[in-house]
């Protein structure tokens, strides 16, 4: 394996999100308004993503400088065909897990080719168990119970507990969240409440419309008593809270209201090939060029290690309203 590589702010690398495709078949207001993302908007033509095989050379060059974690992402990517197939490429690489989050909408048979290809982690996004509301933050009227066939498709699966991301917009979805724990907890799988962030230029983010996790604790606390848990690993995105009766765990994703900058080891590849250090970065670094133009594998890999060496990204920690008013990255570009 090759040194430790470390940033500015001494965090190591490990994990790496690889969008596949840019493209999702829901419109989510936080993510792809469909004012903006609708019927013309310009997704990236085919020759432009990174092959499977790119994909692959990659992620074994991650791989030798320390990244243990590789989630596929998108826009939504079950959209990028034959999403198996680059699984078994990936899970080909020793030592490493592969996770997915999807939107859970599609034909609950890919579950089990997902776990045959050698998918180890299923996250999947749910917003709210109410119908109505879940139908009008994807905007595309897809219902609840489709995705959770997917979820206990996933359970049977082996995928067990799976992992529910809901992001949490006041004034939208608050008064869901008690709901979902309640769902969940029943069923062993792990909700995971996520602040409305400031994610790219087209969501209309405001500060009064973020929920915080102190006030998502304090909700669940009232009925379901829990308590603070350790950190699975280091740099751990979600904190994590498990039931006081032993009935499992639940989490919240702060990165608005208590950044965790200084313990971020995430890097994310977009489906075109720029590597962004952070999620809430302006530019990415093209390594699709250097694939494509002849680079050796130690030229990518220095390459590598200059782009993290560089690394000073601590944008939860210094954001004010104008920060969050600044151009980003879209989120449906280079994954959550």
């Amino acid at each position: 394996m090759e040194p430790l590589m470390l940033d500015q702010f001494d965090r190591p690398l490990h994990d790496l999100r690889i969008s596949v495709t840019d493209r999702c078949n829901f419109r989510c207001t936080y993510c792809m308004p469909s004012e903006i993302f609708g019927r013309d908007y310009a997704f990236l033509p085919r020759e432009q993503l990174l092959s499977f095989e790119e994909v692959t050379r990659l992620a074994r060059i991650f791989h030798a400088h320390g990244v243990r974690k590789f989630r596929l992402t998108g826009g939504e990517p079950m959209m990028r065909k034959d999403i198996e197939r680059l699984i078994g490429m990936l899970a080909a690489i020793p030592e490493v897990e592969i996770a997915l989050t999807t939107n859970g909408s599609f034909p609950v048979e890919r579950v089990q080719s997902l776990r045959n290809a050698g998918l180890d982690r299923m996250t999947v996004s749910l917003d709210s168990l109410d119908d109505a509301i879940f139908k009008a933050m994807n905007d595309v009227d897809f219902p609840v119970e489709r995705v959770l066939e997917w979820i206990d498709a996933s359970a049977s699966a082996g995928f067990g507990p799976v992992k529910i991301n809901a992001v949490i917009k006041r004034g939208v979805n608050e008064h869901g969240i008690l709901p979902l724990a309640r769902y969940f907890k029943a069923r062993g799988h792990i909700v995971r409440f996520i602040e409305y962030m400031d994610v790219g230029a087209t969501n209309g983010w405001r500060m009064d419309d973020v929920v915080s996790s102190r006030e998502v604790i304090e909700m669940i606390n009232a009925e379901l008593p829990i308590e603070p848990a350790d950190p699975n690993y280091f740099g751990e995105v979600a904190q994590r809270w498990r039931y006081v009766d032993g009935g499992g765990e639940v989490g919240v994703i702060s990165s608005v209201t208590q950044a965790f900058c200084r313990t971020c080891t995430r890097a994310r590849l977009s489906a075109e090939g720029r590597l962004f250090t952070c999620l809430f970065a302006v530019g990415g670094f093209d390594f699709r060029s250097m694939l494509r133009n002849g680079a050796d594998d130690d030229e990518i890999s220095a390459a590598l290690g200059k782009v993290w060496g560089k690394r000073a990204d601590r944008y939860s920690e210094i954001r004010t309203e104008a920060t969050a008013r600044r151009p980003k990255i879209e989120m449906s570009y280079i994954g959550g």
